[in-house]
């Protein structure tokens, strides 16, 4: 499988992209390219296949070749991802990169540790980071959106989807799967899922929750779910009902060991 990088534009009259900086730099020196290879490139809008030019120190000139047909999400969606131990967090946003959301949004919940949220606010250019490499090694269009991190109530009063989905391991909640069967998941292309911290969602954010959903354009009433130990986001090549579960359990091993204590990202949890 060909590897992708980004640029930032075509010049479609030309036929040919340019690639500069740190990913120029490491194609030419680490991976070593030659004249003649062929990558995929992307823009953000589009992507072709090029043919390599010339390489230099930090920067590399591509020929453009043919078009590739982009896949697109059939379902937007928005990660709503509480901050937790910063190597959790982090492998969770290359993960949700991966499986195709469009928008992630750090939530300063009430019970994420207080330290960490303190700190977060400087690992912004570090997840931009995380982003952009996962979205390259995955062969996305396009970089996930990485928004300001915001007070989890205040993140489920802005949210209007009529599908917006809340992550909770309170016995109340039924299985995601009834949640989705009572869902027209095949109309919705908007989704919002919510991801709390360890210890999970304090009462006011899950009154939050429900009012959010209340207020929405759709006015839909506030529904729950929980479905264990698995983490939905969906791959972007199906409708919302057959989105992919991925189980933390496949995560690296220090997560792994630590999975029995990190409810937030242990994913059982709530529908909005």
């Amino acid at each position: 499988m060909r590897r992708r990088f980004f640029v930032d534009r075509f010049d479609q009259n030309a036929k040919s992209a340019v690639l500069e900086g740190e990913d120029a730099h490491h194609l030419g020196n680490v991976l070593r390219a030659q004249p003649g290879q062929l990558y995929e490139l992307s823009d953000g809008s589009a992507a072709w296949l090029a043919r390599i030019e010339s390489v230099r120190r930090d920067r590399v000139e591509f020929a453009l070749v043919e078009q590739i047909a982009a896949i697109s999400p059939v379902a937007d969606f928005t990660l709503l991802l509480s901050i937790v131990k910063f190597d959790a967090f982090e492998w969770a946003l290359e993960k949700a990169t991966e499986l195709g959301v469009s928008t992630i949004v750090p939530l300063a919940a009430g019970r994420s540790e207080k330290n960490l949220v303190a700190a977060a606010a400087k690992r912004s250019e570090r997840w931009r980071k995380i982003l952009f490499e996962a979205s390259q090694q995955s062969r996305r269009l396009r970089v996930p959106a990485l928004t300001d991190m915001v007070e989890a109530e205040q993140a489920f009063a802005s949210q209007s989807a009529k599908l917006c989905i809340l992550f909770s391991e309170r016995s109340d909640a039924p299985p995601l799967k009834q949640v989705l069967a009572n869902a027209d998941t095949a109309r919705q292309r908007v989704a919002i899922l919510a991801i709390g911290p360890e210890g999970g969602w304090t009462d006011a954010e899950f009154a939050a929750a429900r009012a959010g959903a209340a207020h929405s354009a759709h006015g839909d009433r506030c529904r729950f779910c929980s479905f264990g130990s698995q983490f939905l986001v969906g791959s972007g090549r199906r409708t919302v009902g057959d989105a992919t579960c991925v189980s933390l359990r496949s995560a690296p091993p220090a997560h792994r060991a630590k999975s029995s204590g990190q409810r937030g990202l242990r994913l059982s949890e709530s529908h909005l």
